[in-house]
């Protein structure tokens, strides 16, 4: 990453804008609409107007499928299975430089969830993830053990050294009243906590299901969660964006104390909200591989096809985008960051409720509670150092080298500008390492969220 402040439009960049923002934003927006592959399944279903849709996708049977070099001939139901494919929390540390921070920092922080539904196995689901994975090592061969504490508690906290806080709420605050169940957003829901658990073993979660997936009633959710004071919120959901959105921005306003991550959709190249939301961190999709050399893995990334990106019809750019490096869209532009979503590279995950057993999922609603995950450790790591933090997005444009990942290579549609292609010869002059689809590179441990 190239360190850049503001600059003004050049007069040669000012025709490129006038030229290229109408076509752009109408394509950008028009929400993409990409089939999953053979070996892919959707977890929710395409919104109706005014509600939104989970972020996750699950990959069909995982054991022939996960790093697979062939795509499936016929879509398959999704299986699950009694051991775990995917990736581990000790592969995600490893991939994102966060060996060191993720069994250190955290004990003081809180990452919150929002999701729609109630998933009645929350709990159960979740303190079997962290009790599976506590003390193991990856997938991927050369990566360290990782410790992961009980939830408190429960039976596995019993005689622990230490255990993390995990409380459910309704959109309205109540600890006793739940919404219905509804199987395919527990099974995000259950994706969410345990990407938490993987990437902040030490961090408290917190879960705030919404009554429905309606925008009105997550926008409630998002309200109460911002009065947790928690570090960073995540929301692995969203829809089209539709002409009033900008009504919302205010709930979907991240402060310099607490981070507001959004998945920024599966359905590739086009935007949706909230991901467009001006005061938020949206988070694309990466593929992520990994190579082994001398028993020690390495790892690259590039752009995951099915990753939301582009610009904005109707949100305004914030002020780190509208600094005259943006010259492919006078609005906002997705993405800000991104983290691995492609099913096929994706994550083992618990859940009991909508399937049984260990399950793999992609989807950027991977990549939005690891970048909150991320948030948190940072915290806690500026507060040890005594370095001053911010959780405002604002700051991955300011990231020195080393700071973030820069994705050089795959695309996620056909744009012909660096809204959809990650390729450098298509980079804005003054912003070099930025592309819609994964923003401005992938966390590479902790300096590069929050720390200035």
């Amino acid at each position: 990453m190239k360190l850049v402040h503001k600059f003004g439009v050049t007069a040669a960049g000012a025709v490129f804008l006038a030229s290229m923002v109408s076509t752009v934003s109408a394509s950008a927006s028009s929400g993409g609409g990409a089939v999953p592959a053979l070996d892919q399944v959707k977890v929710c279903s395409t919104p109706s107007p005014g509600y939104a849709a989970c972020d996750s996708v699950q990959l069909v049977d995982p054991k022939a499928n996960w790093h697979g070099t062939k795509e499936s001939s016929a879509r398959s139901k999704p299986t699950s299975s009694t051991t775990p494919s995917g990736y581990y929390p000790s592969d995600l540390q490893s991939a994102y430089g966060l060996y060191g921070y993720s069994g250190k920092y955290g004990s003081n922080e809180t990452v919150v969830i929002v999701d729609a539904y109630n998933d009645p196995y929350a709990l159960k689901d979740l303190s079997y993830y962290r009790s599976y994975f506590n003390g193991k090592a990856g997938s991927v061969p050369g990566t360290q053990t990782t410790s992961i504490p009980p939830i408190c508690g429960t039976p596995e906290a019993s005689g622990a050294s230490s255990c993390v806080h995990f409380t459910i709420y309704n959109q309205n605050g109540s600890t006793t009243s739940h919404p219905k169940d509804n199987t395919s957003w527990s099974e995000e829901i259950s994706l969410d906590l345990d990407m938490v658990s993987a990437i902040c073993p030490n961090c408290n979660i917190d879960l705030v299901e919404a009554n429905s997936a309606s925008f009105s009633d997550l926008e409630t959710a998002v309200k109460f969660a911002k009065t947790l004071s928690p570090v960073a919120i995540s929301n692995s959901y969203g829809g089209s964006e539709f002409s009033s959105e900008t009504s919302a921005n205010s709930v979907y306003s991240g402060t310099n104390t607490t981070a507001i991550t959004v998945s920024a959709g599966d359905n590739g190249y086009g935007v949706e909200f909230p991901a467009a939301s001006p005061g938020v961190t949206a988070v694309g999709g990466t593929t992520l591989n990994y190579a082994v050399s001398n028993g020690l893995p390495s790892w690259s990334q590039t752009v995951w096809s099915g990753s939301g990106s582009g610009c904005s019809a109707y949100e305004p750019a914030p002020s780190w985008q509208a600094s005259g490096w943006d010259v492919a869209c006078a609005n906002r532009t997705v993405a800000d960051t991104a983290a691995d979503a492609n099913p096929n590279t994706g994550v083992a995950v618990y859940d009991t409720y909508g399937q049984t057993g260990w399950l793999v999922f992609g989807g950027t609603s991977v990549a939005s509670p690891t970048v909150s995950s991320v948030y948190a450790l940072a915290q806690g790591y500026d507060q040890a150092s005594q370095i001053n933090f911010s959780a405002s997005p604002s700051l991955l444009y300011g990231s020195s080298d080393g700071q973030l990942t820069n994705v050089v290579s795959g695309s996620n549609g056909s744009c012909g500008t660096y809204l959809c292609n990650a390729s450098p010869t298509l980079s804005p002059a003054l912003m070099p390492a930025y592309d819609g689809p994964t923003g401005n590179g992938v966390v590479n441990g902790v300096n590069g969220l929050g720390s200035f």
